[in-house]
């Protein structure tokens, strides 16, 4: 809760961590408190949870809160905490970021409503109610219209930062980086931007972002925290040399459906006890799970 106050502090690489579940299907909480302590330990400047790497929408209210309650007690004001606390349900959003809110969660990530395809004032007054509701914690926006079918416009967002001064930001997760810029815009500089598109993190350091919110970060948490602050001291080669070393590593997320091929990779190298993931994911197949290694080999100095 201690960055809650100033949320402008909350830079650099935020870890959207996957969230673990036993062979037969259930959370494993013990296996996402030691991803907690590991992705500390490794130098991510704070911790999500949630996110779309994380399989909310397989999961019930309860066990949502259930995995927050635990990282919150984990990272026990450490680092930034920024749970995901979006549904497609208003009264489910309102209730997970409620929770968040008591846990201590110093920001939340707020995905667009899926499915629906709300409109530009549908969305501006499905923020504004959240908002509302929440008036001392810092709202982060999350726009994923690869999995929502909605994109929220640079113009609404800029609406919705003149209108509420706890959205503090938003996580951009669109490749077309004139987005990112027109977004920026429209909300002022000191509106904060992490990239969630992994290609696009470092570039979005050069026009004022905050950071990014990478999945790579699941498997080289170190890797991706030096990139971020390679580029905030100065050594702009030093963090193009970690961008492209992250390449391999971004394509082998994305050889399957994300989180699968970082589950694997995480039970394999004994970080969790199962790579399980929830319908109507499944886990790779061997033709996925052969490019995955061939991947891997390419970058197994950033996969520790």
């Amino acid at each position: 809760m201690k960055y809650r106050s100033d949320p402008a502090a909350i830079r650099g690489s935020i870890a959207p961590l996957v969230t673990p579940f036993t062979a037969w299907g259930a959370l494993d909480l013990a296996s996402l408190r030691a991803l907690v302590r590991w992705q500390l330990g490794q130098g991510s400047h704070g911790i999500s949870l949630g996110g779309s790497t994380g399989e909310p929408a397989a999961q019930t209210a309860e066990e949502r809160i259930a995995a927050m309650t635990a990282v919150a007690q984990e990272i026990a004001d450490r680092a930034p905490f920024l749970p995901g606390t979006g549904s497609a349900k208003l009264e489910e959003t309102l209730r997970l970021t409620a929770a968040a809110e008591q846990l201590g969660a110093d920001a939340v990530l707020v995905i667009t409503p899926y499915y629906a395809r709300p409109g530009q004032e549908a969305l501006y007054r499905w923020y504004a109610t959240i908002a509302g509701e929440f008036p001392g914690l810092p709202i982060v926006i999350y726009n994923v219209p690869s999995r929502t079918a909605v994109d929220l416009a640079p113009e609404t967002a800029g609406r919705l930062r003149r209108a509420h001064a706890n959205i503090v930001g938003i996580k951009e997760t669109t490749r077309d980086f004139e987005h990112f810029s027109r977004v920026l815009h429209q909300c002022g500089r000191d509106f904060l931007m992490w990239s969630g598109i992994e290609l696009l993190c470092l570039p979005l350091l050069a026009i004022g972002g905050a950071g990014f919110v990478s999945a790579a970060a699941n498997l080289a948490p170190a890797a991706v925290a030096r990139m971020y602050t390679a580029y905030a001291e100065g050594d702009h080669e030093r963090a193009l040399e970690l961008h492209y070393a992250l390449h391999p590593l971004v394509d082998l997320l994305f050889v399957e459906t994300n989180p699968a091929p970082a589950k694997w990779v995480l039970e394999h190298r004994g970080r969790i006890a199962s790579a399980h993931v929830r319908p109507p994911l499944i886990s790779p197949t061997p033709a996925g799970i052969t490019r995955i290694e061939a991947l891997l080999a390419d970058c197994e100095d950033l996969v520790r």
